[in-house]
């Protein structure tokens, strides 16, 4: 049988074949140690779990749930906004749950692209933006980010580009691969921008709490619903990247179209993953204070880590990643150094090349391991 053409527009995704990867050498007996990919490795708040575990008796606990959750849930997500963001929402019509953001990259991109649209997309940036726009044959179109600019988009270059194609930008701040963060200012700019072009923005917003004492949401700046959606997901704040729980917000126009795709995609989020949704959502800021605390130890020791690799990288970040630049005197490739490393010391992160172009000459360190084996990483090197 054939395949579809689209198939072989992308590639398997790298953490499924370098864990795969991985996974043999720690069969073959070697002791590896992950630092590539944030899945974090703590607990999530312990109210999260006696949550689902008393709904799982509840009456509707096993049936098929709304499309758009429980009004609960919407509530909770509306008043977790209003309360860390200071945004505004109409739980009925503006905010939308999902299982997971990546669920949304593909829900909202099928809502507003045509084959042959073009699509704004950061290099570097997370690859699944792209292989989306081209699952669905439209075009992707890069704008560089770099050191100099902050890993900002320059807006005066892509003034100058042909934009009449573009349908939508998406944008990620806190910045992965980079920790890198925007403005306010920054944001008033590109909402301007995006007025003016007639472009939707997506912004990609998993990382806002993680070593981050400014938390900041696109929808926070004036007249922001009209051009921009939001992505959300209690992944990496909360410890619960593995229920799948995510969150697009915006214009409650917007919020239809995506709707539309969606309840034709699955039959709702588990009952019990909404009812822990909404007390991870209703947490208090010191749990958010208490997980930065751990964070933070953990980065000071992946600072000295990437200072043993004579690597360099900047202390004003933000996210659970640090992003490092390889040596001026290394003569290999990120993916070459990332494998030598892993062959030579057992130990893997992720090369800065898979995140496009302007990622080579990088490479990525994940916060999402214990002190002690980050400092049994460092005598290892």
């Amino acid at each position: 049988m054939i395949p579809a053409k689209r198939i072989h527009t992308v590639e398997e995704y790298y953490f499924s074949r370098k864990l795969r990867e991985v996974r043999g050498l720690v069969t073959a007996g070697k002791s590896i140690i992950n630092l590539g990919i944030g899945s974090p490795d703590l607990q999530p708040p312990t109210v999260v779990v006696t949550a689902l575990e008393a709904s799982l008796h509840d009456e509707t606990a096993h049936k098929y749930q709304s499309y758009q959750g429980i009004p609960a849930l919407r509530n909770a997500i509306a008043d977790f906004y209003q309360k860390n963001y200071k945004v505004s929402l109409n739980a009925d019509t503006e905010v939308l749950p999902l299982m997971g953001s990546k669920e949304g990259i593909m829900h909202i991109s099928m809502a507003y692209l045509d084959e042959g649209d073009e699509v704004l997309i950061a290099n570097p940036s997370y690859p699944t933006y792209t292989s989306v726009t081209k699952l669905l044959g439209a075009i992707p179109k890069y704008y560089n980010l770099s050191a100099d600019n902050d890993w900002l988009p320059n807006l005066e270059a892509l003034e100058a580009q042909d934009l009449s194609k573009v349908k939508l930008m998406w944008i990620n701040y806190p910045h992965m691969p980079t920790g890198a963060k925007a403005p306010k200012a920054f944001f008033e700019k590109l909402i301007a921008f995006a007025k003016k072009h007639q472009i939707l923005l997506i912004n990609d917003n998993p990382y806002s709490f993680i070593l981050n004492e400014e938390p900041l949401s696109i929808l926070s700046i004036n007249g922001a619903k009209e051009v921009a959606l939001e992505l959300n997901s209690l992944s990496k704040s909360f410890n619960m990247a593995g229920w799948r729980t995510g969150m697009v917000m915006g214009k409650a126009e917007h919020i239809q179209h995506v709707l539309k795709v969606k309840s034709n995609m699955d039959s709702g989020m588990f009952y019990g993953i909404q009812k822990g949704a909404i007390q991870a959502l209703a947490s208090s800021k010191d749990w958010f204070i208490e997980l930065n605390k751990i964070y933070e130890k953990r980065r000071k020791l992946i600072w000295e880590l990437a200072t043993k690799l004579q690597c360099e990288f900047d202390k004003e970040t933000a996210g659970m990643f640090v992003w490092a630049k390889l040596p001026e005197n290394n003569q290999l490739s990120s993916e070459a150094f990332v494998d030598k490393l892993l062959y030579e010391k057992d130990v893997f992160i992720t090369p800065g090349s898979i995140f496009g172009t302007q990622g080579e000459g990088y490479v990525r360190f994940s916060l999402c391991v214990t002190e002690e084996k980050i400092k049994e990483v460092i005598q290892r090197i």
